[in-house]
């Protein structure tokens, strides 16, 4: 099965660095955060990679260049201003039944297989791997005079679900793909037509969407908190 992993945007919350380098090529102790993603689904048994990219191009190109990571890695250029959705479309002819499509910062210690079981028992189209929502904000209790009963420093709000990547997807969705932007559009309607289910994973889960996350990350790896996600040389 064929992995689609985005990584053609513009990466604006990681600006400055992304005026240098694409956000998945943004270093992660010593190696790109794109190569860490790719890494983490050779480590599950999946050797087959389109990379839907765009904007730096070039970079992941020449880094890629004569590269063995033991895996197949197809890059295709899907055009600096494309949208998710556009990317996605543009590799329909690369893959197969069933493929995988992610982002190419965010990592997830989600067992595929389960996932791709999960997709195998249901008649829609799309599996999302959904995790619950953690606040980026210290979150108050209040009552209606406004005194506080209680603060939870950045809590895990477990009735609230939030799209994590990790996707499986049935080609057949092509024939049903409407708009340019995945998230806003393709998949809302997709939502709307009951096409669209959601495999609950109350793992890991990060992205690395500014400079703050990769510190954080690399403080995870070199601890030892995320044993899956090795530290460079492994």
């Amino acid at each position: 099965m064929k992995v689609v992993i985005l990584c053609g945007g513009k990466g604006v919350r990681a600006f400055p660095f992304t005026t240098y380098l694409p956000k998945p090529m943004l270093p992660l102790q010593g190696s790109p955060v794109l190569t860490r993603v790719i890494k983490s689904f050779i480590a599950q048994g999946f050797h087959e990679f389109i990379l839907a990219a765009g904007y730096g191009k070039a970079a992941i190109d020449d880094y890629f260049e004569g590269k063995d990571l033991g895996a197949a890695i197809d890059i295709v250029d899907t055009g600096d201003d494309a949208d998710t959705g556009d990317r996605i479309y543009s590799c329909r002819d690369r893959v197969g039944d069933l493929f995988i499509a992610t982002y190419a910062d965010g990592f997830c210690d989600v067992n595929l297989r389960q996932l791709i079981e999960f997709h195998n028992n249901h008649d829609g189209l799309i599996s999302i791997t959904s995790v619950p929502l953690i606040s980026q904000y210290g979150v108050l209790t209040v009552e209606d005079d406004g005194k506080v009963d209680e603060m939870r420093e950045k809590p895990l709000i477990q009735e609230h679900w939030i799209n994590a990547g990790f996707m499986v997807f049935d080609r057949k969705v092509f024939d049903r793909w409407h708009g340019h932007n995945l998230e806003r559009e393709v998949l809302p309607a997709l939502i709307e037509e009951g096409r669209v289910y959601a495999y609950r994973h109350k793992g890991f889960f990060k992205s690395v969407d500014n400079y703050k996350d990769v510190m954080e990350f690399e403080d995870l790896i070199s601890d030892g908190s995320i044993p899956w996600l090795v530290k460079e040389g492994s």
